[in-house]
């Protein structure tokens, strides 16, 4: 994910990858299992995208990590003990709890107020306030019928289980990319007009004969940015992705690999017929012209081939009968042509296939650090310059955002 723009920055301690829990105020908790250690990592992961934290720990949790450790991590003070404000119950939009032990489940399954940690959770079940919790253990307690049992008590429309799958017999705790992926997903979903949004990306390819292949180029990287922040904003993300040379800095939920252009046409019909997303993203790398035919392997040795190319389906106007009354966006990129001429592509493929906008973007901007990324162009004539991949999904989650 690209950085954020220097105006959007509020802490120095660390660098500013979103927005996407600023104004959020986080309630860490920290329990006593060994996963505590990580907790220094996700709080720093949380102020990364902007949260407002407050921190508490059981007793069992500070024989593993200290306090000062996680005060430095989160930026805040860190609270063990009762006192006679209990500060730490005031109002929150979010408790995150990691690790969580199956002992802190059952305790607050069962109504135990044995710690100012254990009356937190319970005013925050009080008010309706979202809880993640995140249960790491061994294979043979998580399998436990008991365990299995807390762990469905627990889940409810405000409170929420992310467990990691098992390795080396353990369900160790999720990544703390993982974790506050998850925990800005869930307050976030909250909030007014969440969609669910399709997002393609990545290169397509196609067969030439039965060894080879021809591809265009994308590394699906703005892609993944656009689908990891969507996500994160509290929106249903489904992720079809082509050939990519990258990744996703956290595991999204669902993803759907179609390689070949036409295979993703039918994928992208399918999901326009029978799921309804509210959203489209075309970000991916359409092949433009595919082969007529495929005959067998190519024999090497010879000094020429001829291929023949036939111009391929479409996809935004194959899907023109299939999403009416959703927010489309197209994408648009020229190599060496100018801006003027860039723009007024652009401005015919807004017309051509009802698109809601289009992301234009010259070859040489693609690979830029700084400087303009691309521009946002839009049916009324206004045009929206873009620095960074993070700053171009701003402005389409304030579009998606608004549209009811």
């Amino acid at each position: 994910m690209c950085i954020i723009s220097n105006a959007m920055k509020g802490d120095l301690g660390v660098e500013i990858i979103s927005d996407s829990l600023k104004g959020k105020r986080v309630l860490y908790l920290v329990t006593g299992g060994i996963a505590a250690v990580d907790s220094v990592k996700v709080s720093r992961e949380l102020r990364r995208h902007g949260a407002e934290i407050n921190c508490m720990m059981t007793s069992d949790a500070k024989k593993i990590i200290s306090e000062l450790a996680l005060s430095w991590g989160s930026k805040a003070e860190v609270i063990s003990d009762w006192n006679h404000e209990m500060t730490q119950l005031n109002e929150y939009d979010v408790l995150l709890v990691a690790p969580a032990t199956r002992n802190t489940i059952a305790k607050h399954i069962n109504g135990i107020i044995d710690s100012p940690l254990m009356m937190a959770l319970s005013a925050a079940k009080g008010n309706k306030t979202p809880i993640l919790f995140v249960p790491s253990m061994h294979d043979d307690l998580f399998n436990d019928s008991v365990t299995k049992s807390l762990i469905e008590k627990i889940q409810d429309d405000y409170s929420r289980v992310l467990v990691e799958e098992s390795i080396e017999g353990r369900r160790k705790q999720p990544s703390a990319e993982n974790i506050v992926a998850e925990t800005s997903n869930f307050v976030n979903s909250f909030r007014k007009n969440r969609k669910k949004i399709v997002v393609t990306l990545g290169a397509t390819k196609q067969n030439i004969d039965s060894v080879r292949s021809i591809i265009n180029y994308s590394t699906g990287r703005t892609g993944w940015d656009l689908c990891e922040y969507f996500h994160r904003m509290g929106h249903n993300v489904i992720c079809l992705i082509g050939n990519t040379t990258t990744s996703p800095s956290f595991t999204l939920k669902d993803v759907r690999i179609k390689e070949k252009p036409d295979e993703m046409l039918s994928l992208c019909l399918n999901i326009a017929k029978n799921e309804k997303p509210d959203v489209w993203i075309h970000s991916a790398a359409v092949l433009d012209y595919v082969p007529i035919s495929i005959e067998g392997k190519k024999s090497s040795g010879e000094k020429t081939w001829n291929i023949q190319l036939v111009e391929s389906k479409k996809h935004l106007k194959e899907l023109i009968p299939y999403t009416e009354n959703t927010i489309r966006i197209g994408f648009k990129l020229e190599t060496d042509d100018s801006e003027i001429n860039l723009i007024k592509k652009s401005r015919n493929i807004l017309d051509k296939y009802s698109l809601t906008a289009v992301v234009a973007n010259l070859i040489n901007e693609t690979n830029q650090n700084k400087g303009k990324r691309c521009r946002l162009i839009f049916p009324d004539g206004r045009i929206e310059d873009i620095e960074s991949n993070l700053m171009l999904a701003v402005a389409i989650e304030r579009i998606i955002s608004t549209f009811s």
